[in-house]
């Protein structure tokens, strides 16, 4: 029951982003230039909540918690929302289903190339996240879902190469990431370790 109930507060959380833009495209406070906020507000969002999902594993590693496990899957899907989202504004409100240009983007600007690439291999991931596809392949499915820290990479250069002044929050969206690729190399279980041994 507390993690049913905890999985409804988790969802209506990250459920909030997508409210707030809906509420200001209703009310029209989206500045200057709604599709482009439109556009940055759910990419932010579709990079942080990826983050929260690579967060889980050290999280549970460095606190003991194993039940947070339990509430990865739904933040994943949610990541996986705002990454829609992030691309139907793109071909809808900004590209208005021009696919010749949309065809001409993808190839000439490096920035996009490598979001269009992360998006391509997020749904692979939401296609096998279920209980069935977790038991069917194996640990086939380890592997595939291991590619969700290259998509991480490839998220942040292509917030990075997207910004051209103010390149502060890629850089720390990046700084997170690489301590959390860090993690894979074994620094989580020493960092454990450390930890234990102050208590």
């Amino acid at each position: 029951m507390r993690v049913q109930r905890d999985k409804s507060i988790l969802f209506l959380v990250c459920l909030a982003p997508f409210l707030l833009m809906a509420w200001d495209t209703i009310n029209a406070d989206l500045g200057a230039n709604p599709v482009e906020s439109l556009t940055h507000r759910s990419g932010d969002w579709a990079l942080r909540i990826l983050l929260v999902t690579l967060a889980v594993s050290p999280l549970r590693q460095l606190s003991g918690w194993s039940r947070i496990v339990a509430y990865r899957r739904m933040v994943g899907l949610f990541a996986f929302f705002y990454a829609v989202l992030h691309f139907v504004v793109w071909i809808w409100l900004d590209q208005h289903f021009n696919w010749a240009e949309m065809l001409e983007d993808v190839v000439k600007r490096p920035y996009i190339t490598v979001g269009f690439a992360a998006f391509i291999l997020l749904i692979p991931l939401v296609l096998t996240s279920s209980s069935y596809a977790m038991r069917t392949l194996g640990r086939k499915w380890k592997t595939l879902h291991k590619s969700v820290y290259l998509i991480g990479v490839l998220a942040v250069l292509h917030y990075l190469w997207l910004v051209k002044a103010d390149k502060l929050e890629p850089i720390i969206y990046g700084i997170v990431l690489i301590l959390l690729l860090l993690f894979r190399t074994g620094i989580g279980a020493h960092l454990k370790g450390r930890l234990i041994k102050v208590e």
